[in-house]
């Protein structure tokens, strides 16, 4: 008896599906889903939030000084001429920053294993390539996900059957976060 589902699949086309959902499952919150993919989904999603809330707090703060480039009012970075050459100005800031434990580093990795990258795009048309940004889902798991889940002992996940599906009728199922 295997230890998981095929799913009609190849290896790596499973995995690839099972990455790309388990990746909207954490952004969105929740997936719309077949009862056999939510059962794969959920043992992957909560493997990863118990991973986060096991590591949440495991940091420490440093404070570094950078080197950031001075902006003016648009937005875009203040020249100096210099011997004939343009040269950037730069401001020394300090800053508080986050720096993880091996612990948390090693799962931070590991959650970097499975998760996909995320694009954000905005609604307005207007700049919708400009504009776009990288979501960072590991740290959205270790400072927004992992704090709800402190106090619970698994179970992150829920399952709840919608019906049959119209087309093949495989039975459909809403995956949700706690």
């Amino acid at each position: 008896m295997a230890g998981y589902r095929k799913l009609g699949r190849t290896s790596s086309q499973r995995k690839a599906m099972i990455r790309s959902q388990v990746t909207a499952l954490l952004y969105h919150g929740k997936i719309r889903t077949t009862e056999t993919r939510a059962k794969e989904i959920r043992k992957v999603a909560e493997g990863l939030i118990a991973m986060a809330v096991r590591e949440k707090d495991n940091f420490d703060t440093v404070k570094v000084t950078a080197k950031v480039p001075r902006k003016d009012k648009d937005g875009k970075r203040v020249k100096e001429v210099v011997d004939g050459k343009k040269i950037t100005v730069y401001d020394e800031v300090e800053k508080e920053i986050k720096k993880d434990q091996p612990s948390r580093l090693h799962a931070r990795r590991q959650m970097l294993k499975v998760l996909y990258c995320v694009t954000e795009v905005p609604a307005a048309a207007a700049g919708r390539k400009k504009n776009t940004k990288e979501v960072d889902l590991v740290a959205k798991l270790f400072d927004e996900i992992a704090p709800k889940y402190v106090s619970r002992n698994g179970g992150y996940t829920r399952i709840v059957k919608i019906g049959p599906r119209k087309g093949d009728a495989a039975m459909e199922v809403l995956l949700e976060l706690v």
